[in-house]
């Protein structure tokens, strides 16, 4: 029996991929055993068990950009969660550990590492964080979404793997199904809008600028999904409550379904939203978040547009900018059709079980 470790969350974009490596370490081989390490009070600790794992929580928490008295715990955090990864992995005695990113990830890998356990990172960005460069240096495999990666990790420990996604995303949904499930209009053109699971407020301030701009945008509807922080304040607005051309959620459930009936994307750069627009192989207008260790949504976003697979606007910019960039996007055929080719190049759609296969090597070179 396999034994496997993987760490890291913090964010639906960490949990979800790791999740679903987990799921293709099972299909590979059904009888491994697989534990989660993640960080306490993070959404992974709700999460993997809701899918079927156990798991385990470091007391962690990344270190404040701002001056802040939180940073006053930092130093214990590190002690603390090096010693319990420690703790963990030794008494678990795992044939490999994965690294997904996020705040637990970092004492994980280090503790594996120093006791001489196969490891993998899964990179997700084009750009990626400190941690992961130096770690980099240390670890067996790098699984990286992006080419070029070079630049940061030893180029004999990097495999082009892409991203790994939900598994509802890899099969397309039915357009004619995703329409009725949302009560959308089959005349007139969708847009669909999300800024992740807690929404972005620049992003639904700029589809309110939208909605003013109705004259810009006739035969258009939006399929809008706030985050459930956001959506209260939005719902009653009067430019919402009074228009037939949008349908605003607090969260969408079927995504296979919501991107079946998108004709445009708008959203933020983050890796895994970048990895499943690439396998709906629709337009998409990325708006990159500037809140972000080392701006890795902007370069995400950046290594999108240079193959001609997707259009950005800078968030300062979106509010005031984004009804006329939609405008010119849904009124553009031939655009349209060099990015669904352009970005659909870029899908990997068998991601994870190439991650689980390569973890799955490791696992048996262990002394």
């Amino acid at each position: 029996m396999t034994r496997i470790i993987i760490s890291g969350g913090g964010t639906g974009g960490h949990v979800y991929p790791a999740i679903a490596i987990a799921n293709a370490l099972k299909m590979q081989e059904p009888g491994a055993e697989i534990l989660f390490v993640g960080a306490k009070g993070k959404m992974e600790m709700e999460k993997v068990p809701e899918a079927g794992y156990q798991i385990k929580g470091l007391w962690v928490s990344g270190l404040q950009r701002r001056i802040t008295w939180k940073n006053l715990s930092f130093p214990f955090k590190v002690i603390s969660s090096t010693v319990e990864a420690n703790r963990i992995i030794g008494r678990f005695d795992p044939e490999v550990v994965i690294g997904v990113g996020g705040y637990a990830s970092g004492p994980t890998l280090r503790m594996a590492i120093r006791r001489k356990v196969p490891a993998l990172i899964q990179e997700q960005n084009s750009y990626p964080g400190l941690t992961n460069k130096l770690l980099g240096k240390k670890v067996d495999k790098i699984c990286v979404a992006y080419e070029g990666m070079e630049r940061f990790f030893p180029a004999e420990k990097i495999i082009l793997t892409g991203n790994p996604v939900r598994q509802d995303i890899v099969v397309p949904g039915d357009k004619t199904s995703a329409m009725e499930h949302f009560r959308l209009n089959p005349g007139k053109k969708v847009v669909l809008v999300f800024g992740g699971s807690l929404g972005a407020g620049t992003i639904n301030k700029s589809v309110l600028k939208c909605l003013e701009n109705a004259g810009l945008l006739t035969d258009v509807q939006f399929l809008w999904q706030t985050g459930k922080y956001y959506f209260d304040a939005y719902k009653d607005d009067h430019r919402v409550h009074e228009n037939k051309d949008v349908n605003i959620l607090p969260f969408i459930n079927r995504m296979d379904l919501a991107y079946a009936a998108a004709d445009i994307i708008v959203c933020r750069a983050g890796a895994i939203a970048i990895s499943e627009v690439c396998l709906t192989g629709k337009p998409v207008i990325l708006i990159p978040s500037p809140n972000v260790a080392e701006d890795h949504q902007t370069k995400n976003a950046i290594a999108l547009v240079k193959r001609s697979a997707a259009l950005m606007i800078r968030d300062q910019e979106a509010e005031n900018g984004l009804a006329d960039l939609v405008k010119d996007l849904i009124n553009n055929n031939e655009l349209q059709n060099v990015m669904k080719e352009n970005i659909k190049r870029l899908a990997i759609p068998d991601a994870a079980d190439r991650i689980a296969a390569e973890a799955m090597k490791l696992a048996g070179t262990k002394k």
